[in-house]
């Protein structure tokens, strides 16, 4: 057809192919006007549909970023962080902590040396041996394969006794080291059969008969012990250095044994923080509805009349009145001063919330610092806060002993001793709780938090089938529409030009046609004009 085009006009001598052109042009324009009209609609309700879901998910990481970091939470305070330290566990409230510790003891690991050989390669002897740990006794073999302190460390590591040995390098050359867990009761020993080679008892150690004065086998480098702390004046022994269940809502890390030395565990209030918190907050909220109303403007907004849009304008605005906690004091943004303004926005009513804040600290904590409580005093929460949802949670038929039985929220609770742990079919998954008694039925509540409530929006908005992840798809759809539009559109007025060349190709034929005998007509008139003279 391009061919066929480059032609347009010799014959008639007029200028065909700019007319094709031009008509060709002016079909194609306002069609082609239309779609990117459309197009252009639909690339701004999609980048502001970008913009405003990148708006809530900063708002809401930037919350909870804020509220893990730990600088809205009372924090437990050390006097001497060199021998303790000390953190809160989230959703605790130590507003009012006063202990007094002493370290008598750091908890240990029993670790044992074998004495000093060649090298990791070196023979040891062959035959039968015996370890025994918290786990259980584990054959060990030491045959023609293994027959050297390497084969023997992996022979060990692989019994998965509890213990871990491995082959290291000194001076005087290579010995083998066997390391248990921490705690008196995680002592172990190593005995060889009588039938073994006499090599293999120089590995043979039992903590009970250790003569350090007189080794007959692996010699002791750490004896397994527990930890000793007084705490308050009251002795107690735990297995790790590490743990959480001594004083409620602290985790304890001792770092060094100081008898006689007392150190103080307290707390320090972040009052000044959850202040600054509660502005920042509503900074945040203020210009994120700001980004909606222009968004939704009638007239000019990209996306106005979007239901989605709209049901995230909807439930944003509930966020000042949202139960955020059950700790007994206030429960919503709106009781410690925030206040919705007459256009939406939000306000902080400063005197209110210094008044809360210096009547009722943990309370207002609680709103960023979410806990959970049982209805009852026989149910011990041993998840922490975070391993199951925000959310109420029924028990019943509970049993406490070991092994322990029950059921949380109608499913039989999984029995790990005197624990049981939701199953995972059920909405409480990731909770595990203690029966301390016998129990009919009770509830266990999860507080959502600030950080929740903004976290389950986003969640219900941007959820399959949710009113943002709806929108999305309509807008997506739509770019295909568009496309698949501009391509029938393309299509049609191609053909259409096709079509104009064929006519003005045939047009221009027949004009040359009459031309040429237009110029056969004169030559005869002239002709017959010239023999008449």
């Amino acid at each position: 057809m391009t061919s066929i085009a480059s032609t347009l006009g010799v014959g008639s001598g007029i200028d065909t192919a700019t007319l094709v052109e031009q008509l060709a042009a002016a079909s194609k324009k306002p069609k082609e006007d239309l779609i990117a009209k459309r197009e252009e609609a639909n690339s701004a309700k999609i980048s502001a549909l970008g913009n405003i879901s990148s708006a809530i998910d900063s708002f809401a990481s930037a919350l909870s970023s804020l509220i893990s970091g730990g600088s809205l939470f009372t924090q437990a305070t050390s006097s001497d962080t060199g021998v303790v330290a000390a953190s809160a566990l989230a959703g605790s409230r130590i507003g009012n902590l006063s202990v007094q510790m002493e370290v008598r003891q750091l908890a240990a690991a029993q670790s044992i040396a074998s004495g000093s050989y060649a090298g990791a390669t070196s023979p040891i002897g062959q035959g039968q041996m015996t370890l025994t740990t918290a786990k259980g006794s584990f054959a060990i073999t030491v045959d023609a394969a293994n027959d050297s302190l390497a084969g023997l460390a992996r022979a060990i590591n692989a019994a998965g006794a509890g213990v871990t040995a491995s082959v290291i390098q000194d001076t005087t050359g290579s010995r083998l080291v066997i390391k248990g867990a921490t705690g008196a009761a995680q002592a172990f020993s190593l005995s060889v059969d009588p039938s073994a080679d006499a090599g293999l008892q120089a590995f043979a150690f039992d903590p009970a008969s250790y003569d350090a004065g007189n080794p007959s086998g692996m010699s002791l480098a750490q004896a397994a012990q527990d930890a000793i702390v007084r705490v308050d004046g009251v002795e107690v022994t735990r297995t790790s250095n590490s743990f959480s269940d001594l004083v409620p809502g602290v985790k304890i890390d001792l770092r060094k044994a100081a008898a006689g030395t007392v150190i103080t565990i307290g707390s320090s209030r972040p009052t000044a923080a959850i202040s600054q918190a509660v502005s920042d907050f509503v900074a945040a909220y203020n210009e994120l509805k700001s980004m909606l109303d222009a968004a939704t403007a009638a007239g000019a907004g990209a996306l106005r009349g979007d239901v989605g849009l709209r049901e995230m304008q909807r439930q944003l605005a509930k966020l000042p009145t949202t139960v955020l906690s059950s700790a007994g004091g206030p429960a919503t943004l709106a009781e410690i001063g925030v206040r919705t303004q007459r256009d939406g926005t939000l306000a902080v009513d400063g005197a209110r919330l210094a008044s809360i804040l210096a009547s009722d600290p943990d309370g207002v904590e609680a709103l960023f610092n979410p806990g959970q409580t049982a209805s009852s005093p026989l149910i011990r929460i041993v998840s922490p806060y975070g391993a199951v949802k925000p959310g109420t949670y029924t028990v019943s038929d509970l049993v406490a002993g070991d092994p322990a039985s029950g059921k949380i929220e109608g499913f039989l609770g999984v029995v790990s001793g005197s624990q049981l742990s939701s199953s995972i079919a059920a909405k409480s998954k990731g909770l595990v709780i203690e029966p301390l008694g016998n129990l009919a039925e009770g509830t266990i509540t999860v507080d959502l938090g600030l950080g929740g409530a903004l976290q389950a929006i986003r969640d219900a908005l941007r959820a399959s089938g949710g009113p943002l992840a709806t929108t999305q798809a309509r807008l997506a759809t739509e770019s295909k529409t568009i496309a698949k539009d501009r391509e029938k559109m393309e299509t049609r007025e191609s053909a259409y030009h096709d079509q104009l060349v064929r006519q003005f190709t045939a047009m221009d034929s027949r004009v040359a046609a009459f031309k040429a005998t237009q110029s056969y007509l004169d030559q005869q008139i002239k002709m017959w004009t010239s023999g008449n003279n």
